[in-house]
């Protein structure tokens, strides 16, 4: 049954290729503990409790909350997907809420560390991890967005870039001069394998970035211009959300760009820099303004 929903997920629900692999490495995870705890492997037959042990278990060994809720979605959508089918009558997750847990603030790399690696550091940097860094800072992608971006969804005549986000879901990004020019230039370079042309960028030999590659590029260079220790793409896709909300852009039109399902996710950027909505909130809001203004 486990293949049939992987097979579900990939094929009907589109999920992507990374969510696919994490579902089947929780899935697995989950295969093992049952086997080794009930002594069998039918996870139709496991009840609310071998679920319940199954998290004691992840926490004994010091997973991580976030980890854990991770392998509890997987898990919820595998038996929905056996209700779907019929082949249970209730989920073992029905009651099984998700464990609390307050992340940690992530600080974004400033302006002015962002604006020290392009004067200092560029000029060193191979034009490909140039890019890496200066795509993912100036479009918000995700790391494997950048990883699967396509030749022919860059177009330089309407300065923009279709992106291919979580679920296959599509989305415009708006792409600079700069980038572009930079982007020209690099095509002239690329040397692509067989079977690897339409991918935007390529690796040394010619095959897709891989996501280890991208994010050991970028927290190479940001370790040589900040002490924060988030230094990852993710970072940087903070990093662009939090800059551009700065200066002034509409939280939803922000949302947009990043390919958020919904707002709340976009939110936590306007948290980022309280200062800044304070000089909104005192430049334009009647109660704000001073009493002699």
């Amino acid at each position: 049954m486990v293949e049939k929903f992987l097979e579900y997920i990939q094929v009907e629900k589109r999920y992507s290729p990374h969510t696919v692999t994490s579902y089947q490495k929780d899935l697995s995870d989950y295969t093992t503990f049952v086997m080794a705890t009930e002594g069998h492997s039918d996870l139709s037959q496991c009840n609310k409790k071998v679920v319940r042990n199954f998290m004691v278990s992840l926490s004994e060994k010091q997973i991580a909350k976030r980890s854990i809720n991770r392998k509890l979605s997987a898990l919820r959508s595998f038996y929905l997907f056996l209700l779907k089918l019929g082949e249970i009558k209730v989920s073992p997750l029905e009651s099984i809420d998700s464990l609390k847990f307050y992340a940690d603030k992530q600080m974004p790399i400033s302006k002015d560390e962002m604006q020290d690696l392009k004067t200092n550091l560029e000029s060193e940097m191979p034009l490909l991890e140039k890019l890496i860094i200066e795509t993912l800072y100036q479009t918000g992608m995700r790391k494997a967005e950048l990883c699967g971006m396509l030749l022919r969804n860059v177009d330089f005549a309407k300065k923009e870039m279709r992106v291919i986000g979580k679920g296959n879901k599509e989305r415009v990004v708006p792409a600079s001069e700069e980038l572009l020019a930079d982007y020209q230039q690099y095509l002239k370079l690329r040397v692509p394998a067989e079977g690897y042309e339409h991918f935007f960028f390529v690796n040394a030999k010619g095959k897709k970035l891989g996501e280890r590659f991208v994010y050991s590029v970028v927290n190479s260079y940001l370790s040589l211009v900040t002490k924060k220790k988030k230094r990852s793409p993710h970072i940087l896709r903070h990093s662009f959300a939090t800059h551009v909300m700065d200066h002034g852009a509409e939280i939803s039109k922000v949302k947009e760009i990043l390919g958020h399902s919904s707002l709340a996710s976009t939110q936590v950027y306007t948290n980022a820099n309280i200062d800044q909505l304070k000089k909104v909130f005192f430049a334009a809001h009647p109660r704000g303004k001073k009493e002699d203004e």
